[in-house]
């Protein structure tokens, strides 16, 4: 066994595809295939279903990958740690986002980045539930999410900002004359929300029932760019945080603030307490919390 094969096991869980997963690790497909099948004969078990592609993992596969991201995490915090050691800080952030949160983290990531010229970053946008799921496996190191029913035994954390809500619309096709609109006002429109589930929308829909009112969306989806393209073609309004720079996107763009309007819990940075922790990921958390402690 080698770190290779670990390397083409994890690139083929995060592509799903034998040919994109030979691609992202830079061999051929017949290649990784063998590979592949050489550490099944040296662990006596079936890690892949394969059928005319690939099918997935075996109940054997699922905790072999958990053992492979673990392999892996160590395999460069070791370099990482050896780096650290002598003044650098080096390796790739994997950081996780809720989709609309009101936090912009390009000036802390830049600010990391000029601090430590060789870092990279790896960005994902997910769900709160997939955040919290992804740093407890291994596969983020940190993640903004919302703070709400966090284990605070598995997951360290500092806040960094309420999230405020306005309503998102174009101005060619709808006009206000409020300057803050109520959630009864907001419920008579045709809106695009974020499907179900998602922190959110919970928050949204939490702002209309404690009023009792029952919005019908003519638009749910779980991508943020489709609900901007229905704002953009005048289907619908969205309702968005205020500080997510989404007035800014077209000349057209505006959004007005929702009275009350708020998610129902703080955004915060959240790192896990367990190892591995690589340092890139200690480093930034602790410059976060350098920053936001005070404020």
């Amino acid at each position: 066994m080698d770190i290779k094969q670990l390397k083409f096991l994890i690139a083929l869980d995060e592509t799903r595809h034998f040919g994109q997963a030979a691609e992202r690790c830079y061999v051929t497909q017949p290649t990784l295939s063998m590979r592949l099948r050489s550490l099944e004969e040296e662990l006596g078990l079936e890690l892949v279903r394969r059928g005319q592609r690939f099918e997935g993992f075996t109940e054997a596969g699922q905790r072999i990958l958990a053992w492979a991201r673990t392999l892996m995490a160590a395999h460069e915090g070791l370099y990482a740690e050896a780096a650290a050691y002598k003044g650098q800080l080096v390796g790739t952030l994997r950081l996780g986002i809720v989709p609309l949160a009101s936090y912009d983290p390009m000036p802390l990531l830049h600010h990391l980045r000029q601090l430590h010229s060789n870092l990279r970053f790896q960005l994902s946008v997910l769900s709160t539930e997939h955040v919290l799921e992804q740093l407890a496996s291994n596969q983020l190191d940190l993640g903004i999410s919302y703070l709400s029913h966090l284990n605070d035994q598995m997951f360290e954390s500092q806040s960094l900002t309420e999230t405020r809500m306005g309503l998102l619309f174009d101005q060619r096709h709808f006009q206000f004359d409020e300057q803050e609109l109520s959630w009864e006002r907001v419920a008579d429109l045709p809106l695009g929300l974020l499907t179900g589930g998602m922190h959110f929308r919970q928050s949204v829909d939490h702002g209309f029932r404690s009023r009792g009112l029952t919005p019908r969306p003519v638009l749910e989806s779980d991508a943020v760019h489709l609900l901007l393209q229905a704002v953009n073609a005048g289907l619908c309004c969205a309702v968005m945080p205020l500080k997510g720079g989404f007035d800014a996107l077209t000349e057209h763009s505006c959004l007005l603030p929702i009275q009350g309007g708020r998610a129902l819990a703080p955004l915060g940075l959240i790192i896990r307490r367990t190892a591995p922790r690589l340092p890139v990921a200690e480093a930034c958390f602790a410059e976060a919390r350098l920053l936001y402690s005070s404020k």
